[in-house]
This record gives structure tokens, sequence and C-alpha cells, in this order.
């Protein structure tokens, strides 16, 4: 039989005669025509057999023996394989079902387990509802407002201007023009005196938090968090393997003198002085002076996580805490996420000189540094001034947001929820009534597409009344009203005790 007249590619194929005959003993063999183990003729045989040249069995025989199709025995001859390939990718097996003893191996370690079962805000995106589909989603900037045309352009010229120098692996601190304008920036904005030596650039605050937990502290050491507290802080110090110490926060920010009592041997502390998340209040002046004197005293590290101090409304902001400390115990955390957009990724920190090499050494076991062309594109809009015009621009709508929202509750929710009008931030707390629970009423929102989180939890001892956190950042003016009107609908349906469906 000749081999052209049974392959797939038919008689007048272009296809080599070497792979013809590889096509035609593949369908024989995959058919069962060419059982598993039985012989095939030799090449001079074959070849005699189906008119072609030895060369030509000899290329087939070579494919299909690679593919593992043949089983070629040198002075035995050449067998079909007694496994094909086929099976093999089809072999299935039963799941394992622990049957016998748990040796514990395949499962988690313990601070493994202690980090996935920690509880964080999951993004609209994470739980499978766009964040155009939400309302009062806290952490989100106004993004309907970023100047994405000038991004996009200053991206574009950078990529084409220095395209090889942005390949190379950088230094782990962060690039050098970016850590420049940081530093220029924060002191005006903060107070902040420091060097671009001290800046260190990374992937979020939230990666921040991490090093800080991951160079200053030791598994077991103990850590002051703030009570109620956020969620990103309580996860990296987990990660860091730290035994919690949750110190109460009342409306002079976190009680320092309560924190002594219950840790004065504490390594970290760990707070959001500026405006207290999730609380939203704002360290006293005696407060701060107090946690640096304790700070020195004890031979701690202070981590100012200063996530959204731009957005003051009112008055004029205390510097930061960093600004004041005397004795460099005070590590200084920034991002971007709430200024330009979450998804860029880029924070900082500010660090006593000291400590930078540690950070750096973080950075090269990790990922060795943030992401080299954002950061250039992000030092760009800087030093060309974009940065501080879109702030002012994001300070007066975000103002204007939270003044709409809190017109739109007062007017409508009224005793079902009680806002508090800060002067600061992107998020609002709203107190609901006595026996409500927060959690339930959060669930109950995110079936209608509005993103509330509750404040229960975040707390980690505290037993605080119920509450809902409101972000209004990123929530156009024409679509709160409408979001309010929905919650007003929850609030008024809402029975205390009444189980879910």
């Amino acid at each position: 039989m000749s081999p052209a007249s049974n392959t797939p590619d038919g008689p007048d194929s272009p296809a080599p005669a070497y792979r013809r005959l590889y096509e035609q003993l593949r369908a024989g063999i995959l058919s069962g025509q060419l059982k598993a183990g039985s012989p095939l003729p030799a090449s001079r045989r074959l070849a005699a057999e189906v008119g072609v040249s030895r060369n030509t069995v000899l290329a087939a025989f070579e494919q299909l023996d690679a593919e593992g199709y043949l089983d070629r025995r040198p002075g035995s001859g050449t067998y079909v394989a007694d496994v094909l390939p086929e099976q093999m990718l089809t072999i299935s097996h039963a799941p394992w079902t622990g049957s016998g003893a748990d040796d514990g191996s395949g499962r988690l370690s313990q601070r493994g387990r202690a980090i996935a079962d920690t509880r964080r805000m999951p993004l609209p995106e994470v739980t499978g509802v766009s964040a155009e589909a939400t309302a009062f989603q806290i952490g989100l900037p106004a993004l309907d407002s970023f100047p994405a045309d000038l991004w996009a352009r200053m991206y574009g010229a950078r990529l084409r201007q220095s395209t090889r120098d942005l390949m190379r692996y950088s230094d782990p601190r962060g690039y050098r023009p970016l850590r420049e304008a940081i530093a220029s920036y924060i002191g005006p904005a903060r107070g902040i005196r420091c060097t671009a030596d001290q800046v260190v650039i990374v992937s979020g605050s939230q990666q921040a938090l991490e090093f800080c937990g991951r160079i200053l502290l030791d598994p077991g050491d103990p850590a002051w968090i703030e009570d109620p507290c956020y969620l990103g802080a309580k996860a990296a110090l987990i990660s860091a393997g730290a035994r919690l110490v949750p110190v109460p926060v009342d409306r002079k920010g976190i009680d320092v003198a309560a924190g002594i009592e219950r840790e004065p041997s504490a390594r970290l502390a760990v707070l959001t002085p500026s405006y207290q998340f999730p609380l939203g209040v704002t360290l006293s002046l005696e407060r701060r002076l107090a946690l640096l004197d304790w700070a020195a005293q004890a031979g701690a590290w202070i981590v100012e996580d200063d996530y959204d101090s731009e957005f003051r409304y009112r008055g004029r902001p205390l510097v930061a805490l960093q600004a004041i400390d005397k004795h460099r115990r005070v590590i200084y955390v920034g991002t971007f996420s709430k200024i330009m957009f979450p998804g860029l990724r880029l924070g900082y920190l500010i660090a006593p000189t000291e400590l930078v090499d540690g950070f750096a050494a973080a950075h090269l076991s990790t990922d060795m540094h943030a992401h080299l062309l954002d950061q250039a594109v992000l030092a760009d809009f800087m030093e060309a001034g974009h940065f501080t015009r879109h702030l002012r621009r994001m300070r007066v709508l975000c103002g204007k947001r939270q003044q709409l929202l809190v017109a739109e509750a007062t007017r409508r929710l009224g005793s079902r929820l009680r806002i508090e009008d800060p002067d600061g931030g992107l998020h609002l707390v709203g107190w609901l009534p006595e026996g409500h629970d927060d959690q339930a009423i959060a669930e109950l929102a995110a079936r209608q597409r509005l993103h509330l989180w509750p404040l229960s939890t975040h707390c980690v001892e505290a037993d605080l009344p119920p509450a809902l956190l409101l972000g209004y950042a990123g929530i156009k003016e024409r679509d709160i009203g409408d979001g309010v009107a929905t919650l007003d609908r929850i609030l008024r349906g809402y029975r205390p005790h009444a189980r879910l469906s």
C-alpha cells in the first residue's frame, strides 16, 4: 500500500515523503491496526514495500520514536510502544482523600494559615462586581477625573526615549529622579525634612508595611496595632509573625497610655495618625509627643501610615509625626494610590538613614525593585508640575463629593444612619442604631450594588457600636443621591436579627 494514498495529506500532498509515511504509521497505531508491542518491518523491507528510500523510513521512525509512539531496541528491532502519548495524557488518577495518618505534609505552615485566614477588604474586582457598578467603595480615588490622556502621552514618550535604560535592573531603593521628586514634594506638603537617599520606592504602601514587619520584627515580637485597625496593617504584622497588641482608639487617636500599660516593651507600633483608619480621627499633639517619648525610651519603631493626609478640606493639618520626631524612630509611609490610581502600585517610605540598607535588602529578596517604567513616568509627571495640579483638583472635587454625601445622607437617612462630617479623608463613618448588625446590612447592600464595609470587621478586641464605612471619592456626584436612596430602602426594610437567605 502506498503511503501517499492513506495519509491525511492525500496523494497529491506537498508534504515530504517521510511526513506522509509518519502520518500513515501514526494513524495505524492510534486506530489499533498496529497493536501495542507489535514489531514493525525492518527499514529496508518497509522502504521496498512502500516505494520510498530507506532514509525516508528512518526519518519517519525517528519522528515517531521522539513522540513516544515507537520503542526502538538496538539489536532487536522497532516496536509499537506499549503506552502511547495520548494514553499518558488521559490517565486519570483518583483524588487523594487523606486516608491514613495525616502527617501535615502539603498543609500551610501556622504562619501561612494565619495569613490566609486574615480578613481583608474585598475589592469589587475580586468579588466579581466591577468598580463602575458599585457605589461607596472605600479606598478608590476619583478615577473619572484622572488625566488619563496626558498620562498615556507621557508614558509613550518615556518609553520611546529610554527603553534600554529602563530594561535593566536598577537601584533597589528606586528610580533616583522619583526619589528626588518625592523628597522635594514631601517637605512643603507634610513638613518632612529628608534627602532622596532616605526615600525607598515600594510597590504600594502594603509592601512598605510588609517590609517594616520583616526587617524590624522577629517572630513573636509584640507590636502595637490600632483597634479598630487597618486590615492591611494587621495582615502585614501577622505575616511577620508578630504578636499583636491591640490598642484602643478614641476621639484623640490611639490611646498611648493604654498601649504602654498593655505592652511597654513593644518593638513596633503601626498607626494612621493623620486620619485614623477606619474612624477618621486625628491623633492629638499631646499623644503624638507621648508616643514619640515612649518609642525613644523603649527603643521601638513607629510606622506612620499617612495614606490620605493630602485630602484635608478644612483647616491646616498637623505636620507629619515624622516631622517632629527628634529621635529618628519614625518610618513614614506614603502612597500614590489615593491621588493617582491604585493600579499604579507605587508608594514610598522615608526611613532613618540606618534602616535604608535593610529596606533595600528586603526589595532584593522580594522583587528587586518596583516597576521601573512606572517610576520614570511618575517622576516626569511630578517634575512637570502635573502632580500638584492634579492633587489640587482632586482635593476640591473630593471635598464637594464629601459634602454632597453628608447632605444627602443627613436629609434622607436621619437617625437610621448618623453621619459624621470629618475634616478630611476619602470615606465617612455612618453609625447605625444599637442592635443593628453592620455585617448583615453590608451583605444586603452588596446585593443592591452598594459597596459598604462594616466597621466591626476592623475591630480586634474593641466593642464599638455598629457602623458602616462609605467611600465618596470614586462615585460621581450624579450617582450619590441614587446610592443614598438605595441605602435608605435597605435600612427601612432591615429587621435586626433577621437571617439572610
